[in-house]
């Protein structure tokens, strides 16, 4: 029997990735959308302006849309709200007994809510204890991290695991579907890089810590890590890419580095979760990829494609670029798989 699930902001391009995944899902019934007050009413065929490849899923054409209010019988909702509706939509579900998934920042860096990838940091789960404790109606909040930040913890997380790592800077190439259908102007983008996005920098560099780092007691204790992060926005539709230099502890061999990064593996692999991808990290070796039209779509884009990977001038010295597809793996497909592997914990 499914569990019966709701989408918090369903007409935006993150909520309609979550309608479009979960319309198959296998565990999950997205039976509950909702949308701003001026959408409530409206079958979601009419409500939503999709932007999607695909077709809007037969399932929830007719899924009547409603106001975003803890007012429906679902034990888990996916969280696709701008942050500054997020920041207080949020907690009020959680206080009314929902499971919230959540895809927005608001709650990322907050002491005693996870901030998961579930290959990473699946013991950062523990964090909803004492949450739904202190929630009248025992709900939570769970967070994925920024799409670029998966990207780069997912890539650098074997490394740390085998070796340790002194130092990150990343350069990021992120695609416009990262910043919502209209968020950069096609003026602005087309014949262009802009080398700034708001906030992004500042992402990579706290919520990578928060994710590598120790549970101690009900918080994280960050790992110590020096990291720098330089954001661009790229005319690509869909796929970040990352040009990555790591400082590694104890030093390797890139034949050993490549084995390291290729036989990572994570809980979602070992509990065969829906949306896992057999195999999280491919190693390319090709000289001239991953590319994001060739390369974001591996196992449904729940996957990443490391290339480019090679030694630097001194001992522990590594570069390499790294591809992620952005709303899948680093939006909704990150909540989904969230959502799973709490499911199979049984912390629903």
């Amino acid at each position: 029997m499914k569990i019966d699930v709701g989408v918090l902001g369903a007409t935006g391009m993150v909520g309609q990735r979550f309608v479009s995944l979960l319309a198959d899902h296998p565990w999950f019934e997205p039976r509950f959308l909702t949308a701003s007050s001026r959408s409530a009413g409206k079958p979601y065929v009419d409500a939503v302006n999709w932007f999607l490849d695909e077709e809007i899923p037969e399932s929830v054409r007719e899924v009547d849309v409603r106001e975003t209010k803890a007012d429906f019988p679902a034990d888990l909702v996916f969280s696709a709200l701008p942050s500054s509706v997020a920041s207080h939509v949020e907690p009020e579900f959680a206080n009314e007994g929902y499971i919230v998934a959540s895809n927005a920042s608001s709650y990322r860096m907050e002491s005693g809510i996870p901030l998961l990838i579930p290959e990473v940091n699946p013991n950062h789960l523990d964090l909803i204890n004492s949450q739904k404790r202190s929630k009248k109606h025992g709900g939570a909040i769970i967070t994925n991290p920024n799409c670029s930040t998966i990207i780069l913890a997912m890539s650098i997380a074997p490394l740390y695991k085998r070796y340790g790592i002194k130092e990150i800077k990343v350069a990021t190439l992120q695609a416009v579907s990262g910043a919502g259908y209209s968020g950069v102007p096609s003026m602005a983008i087309i014949d262009n890089v802009i080398p700034y996005i708001s906030g992004e920098e500042e992402k990579m560099e706290n919520e990578t810590l928060k994710i590598l780092g120790q549970i101690v007691g009900s918080e994280v204790d960050q790992a110590e890590i020096e990291i720098s992060a330089q954001c661009n926005r790229v005319p690509v539709i869909d796929g970040h890419t990352e040009n990555v230099w790591v400082k590694l502890e104890n030093n390797s061999t890139i034949n050993e580095i490549k084995e390291v990064m290729e036989n990572f593996r994570g809980e979602p692999q070992k509990l065969e979760l829906p949306s896992a991808p057999k195999k999280p990290i491919h190693v390319l070796d090709e000289r001239d990829r991953p590319q994001p039209r060739i390369d974001r779509g591996r196992n449904k884009g729940m996957s990443i494609s490391i290339g480019r990977l090679k030694k630097g001038k001194s001992d522990g010295e590594l570069t390499f670029t790294v591809l992620g597809h952005n709303t899948l793996r680093g939006a909704a497909g990150a909540s989904i798989l969230n959502a799973e592997l709490l499911v199979e914990k049984g912390y629903m």
